[in-house]
C-alpha cells in the first residue's frame, strides 16, 4: 500500500452557460514541453492565470479547472464571479464557491483566452500541506480535450503535441499499445478485466491521473467483486465532501496498457463517502497514478484513445505503508547553523572568551527555513499506534535524519520500503521530545 494524498472531484453537476474556446499554441510552436513535479505518483505544472504563476495538479479525473489556494503574497484577478455548491467524495456537505469566466491560463506558449475557473473559499481545504508544497487548484478536461498529450513519467515532462501531427502518430503505432476510452462528462474511462478474489469481470474505469493509489473500486456498483478477507480498515484522503474512509487489500489482478499487473493493492472507499458522487453508467472504479505512472502514456481525447509504453518502474512490485502513520507538511521555521568559512578574516566574535576558552574565529551563522512535518492519522493497531506514536505529534527526526532535510516524498518511501525495517521515529508531543521504535509489518 502506497501513502496516499488525494483529492477527488467530482463535478458532473456543473454546466457552463457558454463553450470554452480551449487551449491553443501560440505563433507557430509545433509543440509544448512542460517540465512536472511528480510527488506520490501526483504531477504537478505551473500555470500563468491572469498574470499570476500558479502550481496546479493534473488530473483526468475532473473536469473544470479549481482554484482553492493563495498564500499572501498570491494575488489574482477573477472576472465574473457566480455563487455556487459543489459537491464529491466524503461525508460531509457541499461547500460554497465561485464560477469565474474570461480568464486566461496560459504555459509555455499554450494558452486559453476565455477558460472558466471554479474558486473554493473554504481554507481547511487545503492540498498543499499533504504534498509538501504551495498547491493552488487543479485543472482536468479542458488541458486535454483538443490535442495530444503525452505525460512521460520516467522524464517528468508532459508533451503537448496539435491533434493533427503525424510523425507522432506514426511513432504511436509502433511503440505504444491502444486503449480505446470513452469519454463521459468530460472524463475518461476504459474497460479491463478485474480480480478481486476467484470472480473475473470486465470491468469500466475512470483512467485518473488525479489519484495517487493504483486501483480503487466500488464494491456497491459491482456486486460480483467482493472486498478479499485480508484487509486493513484506513483513511484514504480528502475529498470534495469531507475525509474519505474505506479499507485496502491486495486483489489478484486486473490489465492496463498490455500489462497484467499481479497482487497490487486495492482500495475500497466505504458508501458513507460515496454518497454524493455521480458514477457514470457500469463505472466499477478508477485507475489512478501508482499504475500510470509506470509508463509513457500519450492522452488522445480528439479520437477516444490512450496509448500507454512500459516505464523504467512497469515491473516494480505494488508497497504500502506499512507504519500505519499519515504525514502531512506543517509549514516552515528558521534553522540556524554554524560553519567554518576560512575564505574571510572578519571573524563574528575574534578575541571574545566564553567559560574557559575562545570563541572560534571564522565561524559563521546562517539562517534558513526548513519544512515541518506532524503526523494527521494513525492507523489503529498498526506498527506505529502500537509503538505509541499519536496524531498530531510532530516529527524530530526519523531513523537519525533530521526531518528538517526531508520532504513527503523521502519520508513516504521509508514508511513502505520493507517488511521487517526498524524505524526509530523521535517527535515532540507538548513541548517533550520522545522516541518511538517499532518495525514495518506487512499484513496484506
Amino acid at each position: 500500500m502506497r501513502f496516499l494524498y488525494l483529492l477527488l472531484f467530482f463535478l458532473t453537476s456543473l454546466s457552463s452557460g457558454f463553450c470554452q474556446s480551449g487551449f491553443h499554441f501560440e505563433k507557430s510552436k509545433k509543440k509544448v514541453v512542460i517540465p512536472f513535479q511528480l510527488i506520490n505518483n501526483l504531477i504537478f505544472i505551473p500555470i500563468n492565470v491572469n498574470g499570476e504563476t500558479l502550481t496546479f495538479l493534473l488530473d483526468t479525473g475532473v473536469e473544470e479547472t479549481v482554484l482553492f489556494s493563495l498564500d499572501e503574497k498570491e494575488e489574482v484577478s477573477l472576472f465574473q464571479l457566480e455563487k455556487i455548491k459543489l459537491r464529491g467524495l466524503g461525508a460531509n456537505d457541499a461547500v460554497e464557491a465561485f464560477k469565474s469566466s474570461k480568464n486566461k491560463l496560459e504555459v509555455m506558449g499554450f494558452t486559453d483566452t476565455d477558460h472558466e475557473i471554479y474558486l473554493i473559499l473554504d481554507q481547511e481545504f487545503n492540498f498543499s500541506s499533504q504534498v509538501g508544497i504551495p498547491v493552488n487548484g487543479i485543472i482536468g478536461y479542458h488541458f486535454f480535450k483538443n490535442h495530444l498529450v503525452e505525460i512521460d513519467y520516467d522524464r517528468k515532462k508532459v508533451i503537448i503535441y496539435p491533434e493533427t501531427n503525424t510523425k507522432i502518430r506514426k511513432r504511436l503505432t509502433k511503440m505504444y499499445h491502444r486503449e480505446a476510452i470513452s469519454l463521459e462528462n468530460n472524463k475518461p474511462y476504459y474497460v479491463t478485466n478485474v480480480s478481486t478474489t476467484s470472480n473475473t469481470r470486465p470491468s469500466k474505469m475512470l483512467i485518473d491521473t488525479g489519484n495517487s493509489d493504483a486501483i480503487w473500486l466500488f464494491l456497491n456498483e459491482a456486486k460480483d467483486l467482493s472486498l478479499p478477507a485480508k484487509n486493513i480498515s484506513c483513511f484514504l484522503g480528502r475529498g470534495f465532501s469531507g475525509n474519505v474512509y474505506g479499507q485496502r487489500a491486495r486483489i489478484r489482478q486486473f490489465t492496463f496498457g498490455n500489462t497484467t499487473f499481479e497482487n497490487p493493492i486495492g482500495t475500497f472507499p466505504d458508501s458513507t463517502s460515496l454518497r454524493s458522487v455521480n458514477f457514470v453508467s457500469q463505472r466499477v472504479g478508477s485507475l489512478g497514478g501508482e499504475v500510470l505512472s509506470r509508463f509513457s502514456v500519450f492522452f488522445d481525447y480528439p479520437n477516444n484513445y490512450i496509448y500507454a509504453k512500459p516505464g523504467a518502474k512497469s515491473k516494480a512490485p505494488f508497497h504500502f505503508n506499512m507504519s500505519g502513520l499519515e504525514v502531512q507538511h506543517d509549514g516552515l521555521e528558521w534553522v540556524t547553523q554554524s560553519y567554518q568559512d576560512n575564505t574571510t578574516r572578519v571573524a563574528i566574535a575574534k578575541n571574545v572568551h566564553y567559560n574557559n576558552g575562545p570563541v572560534q574565529e571564522h565561524l559563521k551563522i546562517k539562517f534558513e527555513l526548513k519544512p515541518v512535518f506532524r503526523i494527521f492519522n494513525v492507523r489503529e493497531g498498526s506498527p506505529a499506534q502500537l509503538a505509541g506514536v499519536q496524531k498530531n505529534d510532530r516529527i524530530v527526526k526519523i531513523n537519525g535524519r533530521n526531518a528538517h532535510y526531508l520532504t513527503i516524498e523521502k519520508i513516504n518511501e521509508l514508511l513502505k520500503s520493507e517488511e521487517g525495517k526498524t524505524i526509530v521515529i523521535e517527535i515532540e508531543r507538548n513541548g517533550i521530545n520522545h522516541t518511538y521504535k517499532f518495525q514495518l509489518k506487512s499484513i496484506l
